[in-house]
């Protein structure tokens, strides 16, 4: 008699084949193949084996990177204003020294975000566990990966042990069809899914995004999708490795072989949904019928369609009450009912390890070429990495960004959170490209409305929020 083939979801599979032992009902030990720090979420971890004398236990699995708190207008530490943000950078380098951990630090030409330089890099491939001291660790899923944030005594526990304890999640499918039209992009698609799902629908699941709708996408709009899936809550999210995700990997300085590339699907093949595994949730989304979003309020599920209206609070749809959306109203200094075209900005922002890649600024260079931002807008974009910036100044998108108005930066997390020295004024409404639009996020007061890096650019241009499938070419 044959075995009984228990179907699983991709998410199962990952896992369970990462898992060491099971502790309890609800939790099992899980080994982490690779573990990404920075400069923000590591000290306590590193202070903490240093009280109990413990050592990393595999430090060639482990990278620092230096991207939260470093200024992108010079890298020179010497300069930052900030003296707390330069210690902290210091005491990573001592860390990393003294633990035997590879760092790329300020002048590293590999430097950049995170979750943009891992990829680029070749260090993510498919079955990997990934952890890193930061939520938006769920990008490498895209890579048919397991990647999760993790807090800061889990940052110690992975250092000294390579492993976590983990409690399993359900299984959540997003079934996309169709395809994206004209003007719309990953970022649209996410946010849609986002205001579909609320801000905490997906809390306790990892999601899946499936579908001829995502088949369609590159790796860096898979990586968009990944990236923002946790704002609903969602501790993982997972697209299955296909043509597109070995071809992204090749001629990356540390993706493997071109034989093992070759023959993907022997090392690979395997990770995907089977056929009869079932989900415990499902939403299904057709691409073809999304627009442009933009978000109204305080929450990243707060959205509407770029030829929408602010909505009247009992018009909310999602988890938000009708407290929370009074609440970010009156926050975001917004009348219900007015076109959210008519919403004007005085300031613009491109970057984040949402939406600083290569296509993103080739997306928003795009609309600025042959224009100039409006008066009384200040501009910024900030490339995901050294190594982006500078396949963007060999691709003349650097000259168009800095012929249309805006500030060319040096790699860094920058203006997606004050916490360096790229902070809104009080009372100043930002177009951004970044993923979280949280009361203060990006400066005390502040005001800020996601979107993707072309409808930055289009709201630089016009000095409000505007659909940038009305502006025509540039050309």
């Amino acid at each position: 008699m044959s075995a009984t083939h228990t179907p699983l979801t991709l998410y199962q599979k990952l896992y369970q084949q990462n898992t060491i032992t099971k502790i309890d009902a609800d939790h099992v030990l899980l080994y982490v193949d690779f573990h990404v720090l920075n400069e923000y979420t590591s000290p306590q971890a590193f202070s903490g084996l240093r009280a109990k004398g413990r050592r990393v236990w595999r430090p060639k699995s482990n990278l620092a990177i230096v991207d939260h708190v470093n200024s992108t207008r010079d890298l020179e530490l010497s300069h930052m204003r900030d003296a707390q943000a330069a210690e902290q950078i210091r005491y990573l380098r001592k860390n990393c020294d003294e633990f035997g951990i590879e760092l790329f630090d300020l002048v590293d030409p590999r430097r950049g975000i995170e979750h943009v330089a891992v990829p680029e890099q070749g260090m993510v491939r498919p079955g990997m566990v990934i952890v890193c001291g930061d939520s938006h660790t769920t990008t490498y899923g895209a890579f048919g990966a397991l990647g999760f944030g993790i807090g800061t005594s889990d940052v110690e526990h992975a250092l000294a042990s390579q492993s976590l304890v983990y409690k399993p999640l359900k299984d959540f499918r997003v079934d996309v069809h169709g395809h994206l039209p004209q003007g719309v992009t990953a970022k649209d698609l996410v946010m849609n899914v986002i205001g579909i799902v609320g801000a905490s629908g997906a809390t306790g699941y990892a999601v899946e995004f499936c579908g001829s709708g995502i088949s369609a996408l590159s790796m860096e709009s898979r990586m968009t999708i990944c990236n923002m899936a946790m704002e609903c809550g969602a501790r993982a999210a997972i697209i299955a490795p296909d043509q597109t995700t070995i071809d992204y990997m090749r001629q990356k300085p540390r993706s493997p072989s071109e034989e093992i590339l070759g023959d993907w699907r022997n090392y690979w093949g395997h990770h995907y949904t089977d056929a009869d595994a079932e989900f415990d949730r499902s939403i299904g989304v057709d691409a073809a019928k999304i627009a442009p979003f933009v978000t109204w309020g305080t929450s990243p599920d707060q959205v509407v369609p770029i030829t929408g209206r602010v909505p009247f609070p009992e018009q909310v749809e999602n988890d938000q009450s009708h407290d929370a959306a009074l609440r970010a109203l009156a926050y975001m200094d917004l009348v219900p009912g007015t076109p959210i075209q008519q919403v004007t900005i005085d300031h613009a922002f491109i970057g984040s390890c949402t939406n600083s890649r290569i296509e993103d600024l080739r997306s928003a260079a795009d609309v600025l070429r042959g224009r100039n931002v409006a008066p009384g807008v200040r501009a910024i974009v900030v490339p995901g990495s050294q190594s982006v910036k500078r396949q963007a100044e060999k691709e003349g998108l650097s000259s168009a960004f800095k012929a249309a108005g805006f500030e060319w930066r040096e790699s860094g997390c920058s203006m997606c959170l004050a916490m360096n020295d790229d902070i809104l004024p009080p009372g100043s409404r930002c177009a951004s490209s970044t993923n979280r639009n949280f009361e203060g996020r990006q400066g005390r007061d502040a005001r800020t409305h996601l979107m993707s890096p072309a409808m930055v650019a289009a709201a630089a241009i016009k000095g409000r929020l505007t659909d940038v499938r009305t502006l025509g070419s540039s050309a």
